[in-house]
């Protein structure tokens, strides 16, 4: 086996292992479209804007050169869609250009519509503090250097307006009224977006915390590999040294002559056999005995067999065992994910030495494997922290590793675990995709 650890979340009373969370790549889309949209209110803005400049307050504006601006806005959110839906990744370049696309068509309208007297001219400050969130911050400090290079020049380089004289009305007031609508918009703006985006980024930050996590449970997991690997060599000596002596003894004249010892002999060979068929299986897992070959056979077949198996070998009171999975799927033979069932099934018949029941089904295109049991149920804790090392109610030293290695086991196919307490009792779900059950993914990779 290729021991491979989980990531792992919790909800009570219910766990499931294999949960989807962003990368940094998805934050990075996120935040383009959040540009995006920004850049929509903003095209909105400018229309009503225009229109109610040049219409209400009978101001003469360029309206075809501030038209082309719009557009060239448009042109770009278009072109920014095509980057959020291609497969190639949204770097913070990418996201850099962007902002600066956004400067200079605010530059161009400024320029247009009076330049560093326009009450908008303040916009800048929400470009940069979208770029203080988004960007590295080499990238903040050149947003901010270009914004006051904008402003010198719009101080000195703008088309001017001329206002008509309006009875009543003050031109100082008009310039009030235009810094608090954009002081308002600037404001609204800010705490929309900066909400967003800062989810965004909590999001990011999970991601690379379980990168972090997973990355620890793997290494912990390799080492027992290598611990149940080494094991599993030195007892290949002496359970072949009991074998022959066992066999010698079957020959002895003495021993051939007392039935009841010869049943023992009889019984102490076959639980060898089981030990040394439980070794060859580790090394066989872990890589280092791969002349068997590889079995191929179907997913009802492989279920049947391993439960008549631990049915054989474990004796329960009452098992209740409904197969129904259709239609039947080829796969693999897979030692791992045997060892994992086997270990979902030990831990049932310690908790509910009386019943278990075990469902298989289909669903879409995955394999369900649930187990069901009438004992006590899980502890808060332990499903809290389902899956992690040394985590178990049982109090003894190494408990909690079975459920370790089957959600990393689990995982390393793409499936998922879930486990559960119900009204009768535990109830532990398996779910594994077809494709990795056909390729015998958990022996590998």
């Amino acid at each position: 086996m290729t021991f491979k650890s989980i990531r792992e979340t919790s909800s009570l009373p219910r766990f499931a292992a294999g949960r989807s969370v962003p990368n940094p790549d998805t934050a990075n889309r996120k935040n383009l479209l959040l540009l995006v949209q920004l850049r929509w209110l903003a095209v909105i803005g400018q229309v009503v804007t225009i229109i109610y400049v040049s219409s209400w307050l009978g101001v003469a504006l360029p309206l075809q050169a501030m038209g082309c601006v719009i557009l060239f806005l448009i042109g770009l959110n278009c072109l920014s869609l095509l980057l959020f839906r291609s497969p190639r990744g949204v770097s913070n370049t990418g996201l850099f250009a962007e902002l600066l696309l956004d400067m200079a068509a605010l530059t161009a309208q400024l320029y247009l519509s009076g330049g560093a007297s326009n009450p908008f001219v303040s916009l800048y400050l929400l470009q940069i503090t979208l770029g203080a969130v988004l960007l590295a911050p080499w990238s903040t400090w050149i947003l901010v250097a270009t914004a006051s290079v904008c402003f010198v020049v719009l101080s000195v380089y703008s088309r001017p307006i001329m206002l008509p004289h309006h009875e009543g009305t003050d031109l100082f007031e008009l310039h009030i009224r235009g810094m608090f609508i954009c002081f308002v918009l600037a404001a609204g703006l800010i705490v929309l977006f900066m909400n967003r985006i800062n989810r965004n980024l909590r999001e990011r930050d999970a991601y690379l915390a379980d990168l972090r996590q997973q990355s620890a449970e793997e290494d912990h997991i390799v080492r027992m590999g290598l611990l149940a690997s080494g094991a599993a060599h030195e007892l290949g000596t002496p359970l072949a040294t009991i074998s022959v002596i066992l066999g010698d003894w079957k020959k002895m004249p003495l021993l051939r002559k007392n039935a009841e010892l010869m049943n023992d002999l009889k019984d102490m060979q076959t639980q060898l056999g089981r030990c040394k068929t439980i070794v060859s299986g580790i090394l066989m897992s872990s890589g280092e005995a791969r002349g068997e070959g590889t079995i191929r056979t179907t997913v009802r077949d492989f279920l049947d067999d391993l439960v008549e198996e631990w049915r054989s070998s474990r004796s329960p009171q009452e098992l209740v065992y409904r197969n129904a999975f259709n239609p039947d799927r080829p796969i693999v033979s897979d030692a791992a994910l045997k060892q994992v069932i086997f270990n979902i099934l030990d831990n049932a018949q310690e908790a509910s030495p009386h019943w278990i029941g075990i469902s298989a089904e289909r669903r879409a295109d995955k394999l369900v494997l649930t187990v069901n049991d009438a004992g006590p149920g899980f502890a808060e804790q332990v499903l809290a922290s389902f899956g992690k090392p040394y985590t178990s109610t049982k109090g003894r030293a190494g408990s909690g590793l079975g459920l370790f290695l089957v959600v990393n086991v689990v995982r390393k196919l793409g499936g998922t675990v879930s486990a559960e307490n119900t009204s009768r009792g535990a109830r532990v779900s398996l779910a594994l995709p077809f494709d990795a059950l056909a390729n015998g993914e958990a022996h590998g990779g």
